[in-house]
């Protein structure tokens, strides 16, 4: 099997096993309420900010029906303005691990208030090159080097678009 796009190398996890999405929480009468401030939470994050529905890579599904991102892995605090996502790579040695970080950084950058510090990271022990993935995209200048670069640009759109 070979991913897509024709010439493409073949894929690393072929046949990854896919999770049963959560449904969508319901919102509210809180949330509703324009007179009340809203608190950014970890539901939030997973759901209105939409990292659950980012698009694998190298899958035709989403980050949540592959388990690489979980709403417990999230982690809010709204007082001191931080943001901490852990994700799971399928497997052990997947080297689209730096472009799904990459990825769900972005969607965070794009879809929260600049106040916020955000905290991108692989689930501790779950891939070979943990260590050197989080330091790319713990370094601003390294991941704002890499969004300059048009076609990686092109890649994370992709990951980051509404599938039809």
């Amino acid at each position: 099997m070979v991913g897509p796009g024709a010439g493409a190398a073949p894929l690393e996890n072929a046949n990854p096993l896919i999770y049963r999405r959560s449904g969508e929480r319901p919102v509210t009468a809180r949330e509703e309420d324009d007179e009340l401030p809203d608190a950014i939470d970890d539901r939030e994050i997973f759901d209105a900010h939409l990292i659950r529905s980012i698009n694998d890579p190298e899958h035709p599904l989403t980050l949540e029906e592959l388990n690489v991102v979980e709403q417990v892995r999230v982690k809010v605090n709204d007082a001191e303005s931080t943001v901490s996502v852990e994700f799971t790579p399928t497997i052990p040695h997947c080297s689209m691990a730096t472009l799904i970080g990459l990825s769900i950084k972005v969607k965070l950058l794009r879809s929260l208030p600049e106040r916020f510090k955000l905290d991108v990271h692989i689930t501790p022990g779950t891939h070979a090159s943990e260590h050197a993935v989080n330091k790319q995209l713990a370094d601003k200048e390294r991941v704002a080097a890499a969004l300059e670069n048009s076609h990686l640009l092109e890649v994370v759109n992709q990951c980051l678009s509404a599938r039809s």
